[in-house]
């Protein structure tokens, strides 16, 4: 601040006699009246309304179905075999029957589904070497502390992939039959392209092979506790699908928020008949080779079939959201029009 030249005492602390100190620069200010405020709460509320309507109208165009196979038909075997952790290694396959009424027109996305299966603890988050899933050489044999208890086999070799996260991969697979007059045939699903290109491109690599096989990098490497087979066999259809850049892998590792959440198993291929417009309405069963145990945390599967629009998938928070929004808006509204026409139309009976 300024002083004020030969002013002594409290005047010299005084700012200039400037209008930028002064605070006099010109100023606009709006003046609130009735008559501005009211019609901004009406537009807005007709605004929520709309697009509230638009949305709700967006997610009803999609169809979606969930089954929840748990315990279902030949399934509940199945389900009884895993209470006991002995039986983790045997195989154990089981056969669900549904029917779609209507059929799926366009892109339809298969979906795994888990209920009360918290991947959003914060030791469970940290639980990984994000440095070896990026393909250094040095965490694949040297992992980060995070991932104890899920850092090194009994006999002293380094898990790849280690860590909570991936030790607790979903492992049960799926393949789902349409049943059409003349028998049955496999519905194709693509099982590659799942992912975010960030993630498949830049945040999860193998390490170079240097003119090795993926087999002789992972050499002197445990497969976490509870995998069936180690993390370069798992995909045996696809060698350019194994190891960290595996799909299924990629798209566990991207925690989820809620405890009750989908992820994306495969997407139909629509090149052959009857699928190129989207799955036909009739009968489909689905064979599970079942190995993901939910006993222990009190959880439940499913599968999730669903379209898409430009909105997303089937979730009506959004549009709810808007519609209350505009409710609770115009119920503002119609208050203050009230209080307005019966205590301050002319201003007569409003006190000072």
């Amino acid at each position: 601040m300024g002083k004020v030249k030969g002013k002594p005492g409290p005047l010299a602390r005084r700012p200039d006699n400037s209008a930028f100190k002064q605070q006099r620069l010109p100023a606009w200010s709006p003046m609130l009246t009735a008559n501005t405020v009211l019609p901004f709460f009406y537009f807005m509320a007709l605004m929520c309304l709309l697009l509230g309507v638009w949305l709700l109208l967006t997610v009803q165009n999609t169809q979606e179905m969930k089954l929840d196979y748990t315990e279902a038909e030949t399934c509940n075997e199945c389900f009884e075999m895993r209470k006991n952790v002995s039986n983790a290694n045997k195989p154990c396959t089981c056969t669900v029957n549904f029917m779609i009424d209507k059929p799926f027109k366009g892109d339809v996305f298969f979906y795994y589904g888990l209920r009360n299966f918290h991947q959003n603890l914060r030791r469970y988050m940290d639980s990984r070497d994000d440095g070896q899933t990026v393909g250094r050489k040095k965490n694949l044999k040297d992992p980060s502390s995070y991932c104890e208890p899920f850092l090194k086999d009994p006999s002293g070799r380094p898990i790849a992939p280690c860590g909570a996260v991936a030790n607790s991969i979903f492992n049960d697979s799926f393949v789902l039959w349409y049943h059409h007059p003349n028998g049955r045939g496999e519905v194709p699903l693509m099982r590659e392209g799942l992912t975010w290109y960030t993630d498949k491109y830049i945040k999860f690599r193998n390490p170079t092979t240097d003119n090795l096989t993926l087999a002789e990098v992972f050499e002197g490497t445990a497969p976490p506790p509870y995998w069936q087979k180690p993390v370069y066999k798992l995909d045996p259809s696809n060698p350019m699908n194994n190891g960290f850049i595996n799909d299924d892998f990629i798209v566990w590792m991207r925690e989820a928020a809620f405890p009750n959440f989908k992820k994306l198993y495969g997407i139909l291929f629509r090149n052959d008949n009857p699928f190129t417009k989207g799955l036909p309405a009739g009968n489909y069963s689905i064979d599970i080779t079942y190995n993901f145990p939910v006993q222990y945390f009190r959880g439940r599967k499913e599968v999730v079939l669903t379209t898409v629009t430009w909105f997303g998938g089937q979730n009506h928070f959004l549009p709810i959201a808007y519609l209350v929004t505009s409710s609770l808006i115009l119920l503002t509204a119609v208050v203050l029009t009230v209080v307005w026409w019966k205590f301050g139309k002319d201003g007569k009976n409003m006190k000072e």
